[in-house]
């Protein structure tokens, strides 16, 4: 094995290995979490199946008392330790809550999650000892709400181009800037706040430094509510900050160092989001099987028509694939001391667009009712929507999947060398570093000889009635090592340009993962009830390994160069050079 194997599950199939002992078996929640999670869930049940989705997403905001009611339930304080006043929750636990609530009301998981997944997440992760006790005990009850500032007009998905500055003044830093579409900006009193401390130079971007910001600093104000497509209810707003005199001693982890707390929160939040897809794909599944139910045509319910069938199977399918990714990187985490970064991007994106799918099918299986404002699916819809864009879209997700997977095997490969695979464990900061680095050794010329597989992978825990699946997996990985060689042989330095070519390797990596967790869960399901019992999770393994095989054929294929990615650019090209469609009828 070429780097450490409690590195990473999903790093390591660019090598052509499986960490067969990271998956198997498949991860349980202990009895002491189930213990703590199970009434919390009952709790959220009795009070959410009160709540009117329907109202907040007209009217656009939550009523003091919603608010009020989530921290009599202890809702703000879920990962919070208990030697803070929190639950204490592991991140299953966490991620089983966020599921439950995201079942009921979108816009009250969005508000949940944006203040303990990434709100205050980074306090729990690189906060000193004096810094949570000063702040978590009332960021528990909910006296105190947090939220995450780094967005700015100028930069979404390039972290590195912010603008918001900390100038130190003594023991204070003076912060000055404005923070754009921050979830619970205008509730809060916590901000983790993303600021540069050195400025931009030609030769290099200012270095970032993460800072809790807390509103009675004073100037901070913010801007109106906006007016969303979807998770209305949750409070989004611009938020402003003029010469606020932060603490030094309010700098989290150490200064310079904020790219790398960011980044950090981010994958940590990604895990609650993925969950969140897991309880909307839930409810969404529920409301379909009722409809088609009690819908009848020609005659028949529309459950009785296979083509209605194969949206429901299908729905049902990616929810237990959506499910099994879900809780392997929150087990993960949970485990401690293994990289995860790859499998968090992955649950992300392939739970945002299940759930998405979902919502789209849903409403499809209702037809012309669906489109009816009366009807949830419409808001299903818009709000499943933003999954795609939240922490990381799924565009920049990708390039960070495929560029991170290739960064070990780029360092393999001599002439590659550390400064680009450095680059590439940043892939958002790497867009820009690697293509500095290539035009700065543009003219080099480079040698590189063969990747080190390692040898054959073998997934030897997996029940017998999988056996086709594992042979197809193992076979996949290695060609997944081959396509990665093949790609950083061709392109070399400038493979962070070819982004159509490494969101295919992506995808590749994305279906094989999903694979590979679904391949364990369902192992364990049938050890624990015997295949008979097991027959509806051996359905949903064999059809997403269908499904599956196709994808990941079609993108080895394209990696390989078979693929329409010169005629699809300059369409593209020649649309943009025309400012829209050139062709007309009656032209």
């Amino acid at each position: 094995m070429p780097f450490d194997p409690n590195a990473s599950f999903g790093k390591s199939l660019f090598f052509g290995e499986i960490l067969e002992d990271q998956l198997f078996p498949y991860p349980e929640m202990p009895r002491d979490q189930i213990e703590l999670v199970a009434p919390i869930c009952e709790t959220i049940d009795r009070y959410m199946s009160g709540i009117d989705s329907r109202k907040l997403d007209r009217e656009g905001e939550f009523p003091p008392e919603v608010l009020q009611s989530l921290r009599e339930i202890g809702l703000f304080g879920l990962i919070v330790p208990e030697e803070h006043g929190g639950l204490g929750l592991s991140n299953s636990g966490y991620a089983r809550v966020m599921q439950q609530v995201s079942g009921y009301d979108v816009s009250i998981a969005v508000t949940l999650g944006a203040h303990s997944s990434i709100g205050f997440k980074g306090l729990l992760l690189f906060g000193n000892e004096t810094q949570k006790r000063r702040y978590l005990p009332k960021l528990a009850t909910g006296e105190t709400i947090a939220a995450f500032c780094l967005t700015e007009p100028g930069s979404g998905s390039d972290a590195f181009s912010i603008k918001t500055s900390a100038r130190r003044d003594g023991d204070f830093y003076v912060l000055n800037g404005q923070k754009l579409w921050i979830t619970n900006g205008g509730i809060a009193d916590f901000y983790t706040v993303f600021a540069k401390t050195t400025p931009d130079t030609p030769q290099q971007k200012g270095k970032i430094t993460a800072f809790i910001v807390t509103r009675d600093l004073g100037g901070i104000t913010h801007g109106p509510h906006e007016d969303k497509m979807g998770i209305r209810a949750s409070n989004t707003t611009a938020v402003y900050f003029d010469n606020v005199r932060v603490p030094a001693a309010n700098v989290l982890g150490e200064e310079g160092k904020g790219f790398k707390v960011a980044m950090s929160i981010l994958n940590h939040g990604r895990t609650g989001l993925g969950a969140g897809a897991v309880g909307g794909q839930r409810r969404l599944l529920q409301l379909a099987i009722a409809h088609a139910r009690e819908r009848k045509q020609f005659g028949r319910p529309l459950t009785s028509f296979t083509k209605i069938k194969e949206k429901l199977g299908r729905m049902a399918t990616n929810l237990y694939v959506s499910e099994s990714l879900c809780y392997v990187v929150s087990s993960t985490i949970d485990r401690g001391g293994v990289d995860y970064s790859v499998e968090g991007a992955a649950t992300k994106v392939f739970n945002s667009e299940a759930v998405w799918n979902a919502s789209d099918e849903a409403l499809q299986i209702a037809g012309g009712m669906g489109y009816m404002r009366e009807q949830p699916y419409e808001q299903a819809v818009r709000d499943a929507r933003i999954n795609r864009i939240f922490e990381g879209t799924n565009e920049i997700l990708r390039q960070y999947i495929g560029l991170t997977g290739l960064q070990k095997p780029g360092e393999y490969l001599k002439g590659f060398g550390k400064e680009l695979a450095s680059s590439l464990t940043d892939p958002i900061k790497g867009f820009g570093l690697l293509r500095d680095y290539a035009v700065r050794k543009a003219r080099q010329s480079v040698p590189m000889q063969t990747v080190p597989y390692g040898r054959t992978p073998q997934i030897t825990k997996a029940h017998p009635a999988l056996q086709e699946q594992v042979v197809y997996v193992e076979d996949a990985v290695q060609s997944l090592a081959a396509v990665a060689e093949s790609a950083l042989r061709k392109h070399g330095r400038n493979i962070v340009e070819q982004q159509l070519l490494v969101g295919r390797i992506a995808d590749i990596a994305i279906d094989l993962l999903a694979l590979c967790a679904t391949l364990a869960r369902t192992t364990k399901i049938i050890e624990k009830r015997g295949l008979e019992k097991a027959k509806n999770e051996l359905s949903m393994t064999y059809t997403f390994y269908s499904d599956a095989r196709t994808r990941i054929r079609s993108n080895l294929r394209g990696s390989t160069g078979r693929n329409n990615d010169d005629a699809i650019q300059h369409v593209a090209d020649a649309a943009v050079a025309a400012g829209g469609y050139q062709n007309d009828f009656l032209k």
